[in-house]
């Protein structure tokens, strides 16, 4: 065991007694091993970090702390004792709980209802609505959280309902909060909020659990990281030790460049994707750019600027009202998503998990959607083909799994996107749209991905890639088109541009529309 963690609940710093440890876990499922001999304390007031890739243990260990796992060696202490957490109820009664990735909440019910699930407050056998908002009010004035309690869930933005995740665990008396990858899908805005209330709940004497693939935040918000890597505990660190080294504890080397971006591609520069005053009612307004073989073009702007609808659009995903896509000369019919991946078009949607993949279909199959048809023989699916095909592309990107006949559903969330990635290189797509290609994925995954990028420019393919990681977009991209309002609002040469150039031209026509509306109240 690592002697940076210790078994003793006292600390030499002085930190309080753990009110939840994990103590020497393993976990198998089959023949493999995803958590061994891991030690994890969990102290009050303190935010304990969990760090490591895509597939290093850290969705296990939440699980085993929330009762949907039991380990199958060492064991779980809540207040100095063993105690067995059969399922989440159990951990629940035991003041645990956990915010999700894929939040818990039913988007048809109210605020109150939703805090309420499972536990309605009854008199004379019928629902107490009055107790109920009450309920909802004090836990929502816990967190600083201005929402009316009969609002409907499904109609508040995704920070809004992580809070109202928070509230609902609070309002359970849960004294350890469990929190996995909370900021994956928010604005910076949005994180400010989110870590003022963590700070809060900190001073208050909550003990946490906080999973980031964003370094920078560890800092920011962390007490002490606990760094995984292929199930292990690798070391206990401070939460302000370097990035670099973080890095290198994760992954067991160094990364010197985050954003490895090469022009390789000696080839003519053609026109492969080009895109003509493309337009939708609401949405897009004349958008027209072009990417031409070995260039990556990057996507910028704020959430609702269009970026998302405009690839989907040329993807055959969604209707446009007007103008033309063209690849490699030749237009796509509008909504054709088939007619778009026969002429070579591959999209990585932004949402994986609905979009991108069948959770509950083999590596193989969700590997070899886009190839069903063109690798048929006499009609029929060649099954054994899109299997070998499937092993050649899964080891060409390290997805790591069980072999090909796994779920994809029970890979780590960086596994997945990789498999996604698959099957645009089975159909040998020439031009990739990539929509928010590495959110949720660790770091040593993200430059994996980066370098499939490069490979696919170095081929002679142009790449498409939105992010709202502007370091990303910066350091991945050759040009930078900036959307505002649903329009292209500027165009940028990756080389020179700065950040500030960027959000200059994504708030510029926000800003126009506000004064236009302050205008019109006015007169």
């Amino acid at each position: 065991m690592n002697p940076s963690t210790p078994d003793a609940p006292e600390r030499p710093d002085g930190a309080p007694a753990p009110l939840l440890s994990l103590e020497g876990v393993t976990k198998t499922f089959g023949p493999v091993t995803v958590v061994e001999d891991v030690t994890v304390h969990v102290r009050p007031g303190r935010v304990q970090v969990l760090l490591g890739e895509n597939g290093a243990g850290k969705s296990t260990l939440i699980k085993m702390m929330s009762g949907i796992y039991q380990p199958d060696g060492g064991r779980v202490v809540v207040d100095g004792e063993a105690v067995t957490l059969p399922d989440v109820r159990a951990a629940e009664a035991l003041g645990i709980a956990t915010i999700h990735q894929e939040l818990n909440l039913v988007p048809s019910m109210t605020v109150a209802e939703n805090i309420s699930l499972g536990r309605m407050p009854r008199r004379g056998g019928l629902l107490d609505r009055k107790a109920m908002r009450d309920t909802a009010r004090r836990a929502l004035e816990r967190i600083g959280l201005d929402v009316d309690p009969g609002h409907q869930v499904g109609e508040l933005g995704v920070a809004r309902q992580q809070l109202v995740e928070i509230a609902k665990a609070l309002s359970l008396d849960a004294r350890i909060l469990v929190l996995d990858e909370p900021t994956a899908a928010l604005t910076r805005t949005e994180i400010d909020q989110l870590f003022r209330v963590v700070r809060e709940l900190r001073e208050a004497g909550v003990a946490m659990v906080f999973i980031s693939h964003h370094l920078d935040e560890i800092a920011e918000i962390g007490d002490s990281v606990s760094v995984l890597r292929d199930g292990r505990l690798v070391d206990e660190v401070p939460a302000t030790t370097p990035e670099p080294e973080l890095v290198r504890l994760m992954v067991g080397r160094d990364i010197a460049d985050q954003f490895p971006r090469r022009r390789e591609h000696d080839g003519p520069d053609d026109v492969l994707l080009d895109v003509r005053g493309l337009t939708r009612s609401g949405v897009l307004q004349d958008v027209t750019f072009q990417a031409r073989a070995g260039e990556v073009v990057g996507v910028a702007g704020l959430v609702g600027a269009g970026r998302t609808e405009l690839l989907r659009s040329i993807a055959g995903a969604d209707p446009y009202d007007s103008g033309t896509v063209l690849v490699e000369g030749r237009p796509l019919r509008r909504k054709d998503v088939a007619g778009a991946i026969r002429a070579g078009v591959g999209h990585v949607p932004e949402d994986r998990k609905t979009q991108g993949l069948v959770l509950g279909a083999t590596v193989a199959e969700n590997l070899g959607y886009a190839t069903l048809r063109s690798t048929a023989r006499a009609g029929f699916v060649d099954r054994a083909g899109q299997r070998s095909r499937a092993r050649t592309v899964s080891e060409q990107l390290r997805v790591r799994m069980r072999d090909v006949d796994q779920t994809v559903g029970d890979l780590s969330g960086g596994n997945q996107q990789k498999v996604v990635f698959g099957r645009w290189v089975l159909a040998g797509s020439r031009v990739l749209l990539l929509d928010e290609p590495t959110r949720g994925v660790d770091v040593g995954a993200r430059v994996e991905i980066y370098e499939f990028v490069n490979s696919v420019t170095a081929a002679g393919g142009a790449v498409v890639m939105v992010s709202s990681d502007l370091p990303e977009v910066l350091g991945m991209s050759d040009r930078i088109l900036v959307m505002s309002g649903g329009h292209l609002a500027g165009e940028l040469d990756a080389a020179g541009a700065t950040q500030d150039q960027v959000m200059s031209l994504a708030v510029r026509d926000v800003d126009r529309d506000a004064e236009d509306r302050a205008e019109g109240a006015e007169s």
